[in-house]
């Protein structure tokens, strides 16, 4: 066995890919998985069914990378080129294994299909091949040494997502393990209400003077996420190399933003925030058309909290499900901070929730006027101590879809913070 293994390339194989007909996840689980040995991912390649591209793409990726792991290419047919391509780049000789050929005979009788003869070639190994069996498919794994002192490896896996995972996990993972004298560690910080750029401006000396950990700003649809990624011999060490960093962006004016730690969304937070506190929460919904309360029944266990909620799209619908007065509609307009307080109220009270929520704005592209153009939302918050509204003025140049989820995520702010 070679020596450690710091840095690497992916490499998937299949014209299917780059015609779009198959969606790449193999490279991005790939990249998780190395991430947390420590081992540092150079690039994506993706290339067809051909041999002599393959051979370049190989040959690039090991110029600068100590492995290359491929997807694909493993098959029956004669367009599956992998093991050949890369026994040819190390000068080996193709065998039959007999024990991968047992294997998958084994596996067409257990099956109780009919073996033909081209199967056979997917139990033909390149020369001083680390062989990984395949429980869950017909073609092997397999690793490969090679360069001046066996520097270089090259480990290929098949192309099916069902049979590259648990192989990977099971086989190929410990084979790396035992290569690898570290892990990378990455935690995310979850922020909303404050831009990208002011992020980094918060917290630039903590950016720029941190090379372990690392930290990057990522923008999201009203949101920013920061992913802090530290290197060490141990996952705890590294671990502990994250927090530190990350309590001092909790002690910075980003701080006050920040509304979770390694959570997936707004909505996971603000459902484990009422399940906590045993508050319950009902939504009153205009231009967003129900979104709110979407997102909120897409985590598990909101049944627990979420009592329901009403599309009140129409003046009418205002009026008669959730009482909003007929005065506040002609004096101040369905888009207004009046209607969003009694929208608020008003589902709380007829769903005698904890919390209330309201949204009612201007999504566009049309219905906008120069008092109130298209972006103009108002976000309403009841409880027992009474209402606040949060007044968004977004940009009319957004989509439709961008001015609805930044609209609902602030009602989804404004529960966890209960700030204007």
């Amino acid at each position: 066995m070679s020596g450690n293994i710091k840095s690497a390339e992916i490499l998937c194989v299949g014209t299917e890919l780059l015609l779009g007909d198959i969606v790449n996840t193999n490279a991005a689980f790939l990249s998780q998985e190395l991430a947390k040995l420590g081992i540092c991912v150079y690039r994506h390649t993706v290339v067809g069914d051909n041999t002599e591209r393959l051979k370049t793409a190989l040959s690039s990726a090991l110029e600068g990378a100590d492995m290359v792991i491929t997807s694909g290419g493993l098959g029956p047919t004669y367009d599956d080129l992998t093991k050949e391509t890369v026994a040819e780049y190390f000068g080996r000789e193709m065998k039959l294994d007999e024990r991968s050929l047992g294997r998958i005979e084994e596996y067409f009788k257990k099956t109780g299909r009919v073996m033909t003869e081209n199967n056979r070639k997917q139990a033909v190994m390149p020369e001083g091949a680390v062989i990984f069996d395949n429980d869950y498919g017909t073609a092997p794994a397999l690793a490969l040494c090679g360069g001046e002192n066996d520097s270089k490896t090259v480990v290929m896996l098949p192309g099916p997502p069902s049979e590259i995972v648990p192989i990977f996990k099971e086989k190929v993972l410990p084979y790396l393990a035992a290569r690898c004298d570290g892990v990378i560690v990455s935690r995310n910080v979850h922020i909303f209400g404050m831009g990208e750029s002011a992020v980094e401006s918060a917290i630039s000396d903590i950016m720029k003077n941190s090379t372990n950990p690392t930290v990057a700003p990522y923008c999201q649809q009203g949101e920013v996420r920061l992913r802090v990624t530290a290197s060490a011999k141990s996952e705890k060490e590294a671990l502990d190399i994250c927090d530190n960093t990350i309590s001092r962006i909790l002690e910075s004016e980003v701080g006050k933003y920040i509304y979770g730690i390694d959570i997936d969304s707004l909505e996971r937070a603000v459902v484990e925030f009422l399940r906590k506190n045993k508050l319950t929460l009902a939504c009153a919904e205009s231009c967003t058309g129900g979104l709110t309360a979407k997102r909120i029944t897409d985590v598990s266990g909101s049944s627990d909290v979420f009592l329901g909620g009403c599309v009140t799209y129409a003046n009418e619908a205002k009026m008669k499900l959730i009482g909003v007065s007929s005065d506040t509609l002609e004096r101040f307009g369905a888009v207004s901070e009046k209607t969003a307080a009694e929208m608020a109220r008003g589902v709380r009270e007829a769903l005698s929730s904890d919390i209330g929520v309201s949204i009612t704005g201007i999504a566009g592209p049309s219905g906008g006027t120069p008092d109130k153009p298209v972006g103009t939302v108002f976000v309403g918050i009841s409880t027992s101590a009474g209402e606040r509204v949060r007044a968004l003025s977004l940009s009319p140049m957004r989509s439709r879809e961008y001015i609805r989820t930044v609209s609902s995520s602030n009602a989804l702010d404004m529960i966890l913070k209960n700030r204007t």
